[in-house]
């Protein structure tokens, strides 16, 4: 190998990542999309965790057509546990970079370094390039929209409600670079679980975070926003889709066989221009 192909070799493995966070971190402080409730229109599909399982996000991407074919709205958790989180996080990030208004990423609760440091992502960075690397992500990371509205009818996090959220406007008022605290309007918009033992809210005992919330609560915050449904990711369902409360709260998890422990389906959902919602299932590549 000459020289060339040397530094050429060097500057791929390990600048393009930098060069990937750079811009997108410029990117959310200087366009539209830098909004911390971003608003988008259908159609639209939608993903839940995909937690560094690279070759899945590609079926994903197989499945759904390849940005800019299809828009794409991503919830969150694109690092720690699976095995390719650096691959993960940049394709997003040059997607982002060339389909600025075709393709967005919300924050999940691993996009966070007090997080990250211990599931993975921090020794990778380590390990194949540097922690200035992991910093770099960390100052991204900071940045990133915590939620979505689609066509004005479907909200869009990564975990869920909050009792501190009585008006979206709370959202919109998030002050960024922000790190995400133990507790608060921003800490359960990540953290919260829907459930389906109680109603109202609860302490979240098995994330020892945030709250739980009953059907109860969803149908009150639908009727009172005049909202149709809440998409949230976060928890893993067999089928990769779980509805709630009447089919007015959906989670989707897109990392099949998650963390190769869980024998659990991938899924998207695809948003059409009238709002109708359907499905598309994803099993995990057992030759990879």
């Amino acid at each position: 190998m000459d020289n060339s192909t040397l530094k050429l070799s060097y500057y791929i493995v390990f600048w393009l990542p930098v060069f990937l966070c750079f811009n997108f971190h410029s990117l959310f402080f200087y366009v539209k999309t830098g909004k911390v409730m971003i608003e988008v229109d259908a159609p639209i599909k939608i993903c839940g965790d995909v937690h560094g399982q690279y070759y899945d996000l590609l079926s994903l991407f197989e499945f759904g057509g390849f940005p800019p074919e299809s828009n794409y709205l991503f919830l969150g958790d694109y690092v720690d546990r699976g095995d390719f989180s650096i691959e993960t996080i940049c394709l997003l990030f040059a997607y982002k970079i060339q389909y600025p208004e075709n393709f967005f990423i919300l924050r999940g609760n691993h996009e966070c370094a007090s997080i990250n440091r211990i599931y993975g992502f921090y020794d990778d960075c380590k390990r194949r390039y540097s922690v200035k690397l992991w910093k770099t992500f960390t100052d991204v990371f900071n940045c990133l929209p915590i939620a979505a509205l689609v066509a004005d009818k479907i909200l869009c996090m990564h975990g869920g409600l909050s009792p501190e959220l009585h008006d979206l406007v709370q959202i919109r008022r998030i002050q960024r670079p922000i790190d995400v605290p133990e507790t608060g309007l921003l800490c359960d918009l990540l953290w919260s679980d829907p459930s389906r033992e109680n109603s109202g809210w609860d302490r979240n005992e098995s994330r020892g975070v945030s709250y739980t919330f009953g059907a109860d609560m969803v149908t009150e915050f639908l009727k009172k926003h005049d909202l149709d449904l809440i998409c949230r990711a976060h928890e893993v369902v067999n089928d990769g889709y779980e509805f709630f409360a009447g089919r007015t709260l959906v989670t989707l998890f897109s990392a099949p066989n998650y963390a190769s422990s869980f024998d659990n389906a991938g899924a998207m959902m695809s948003v059409d221009k009238s709002l109708l919602c359907s499905f598309q299932i994803l099993k995990s590549n057992p030759n990879i």
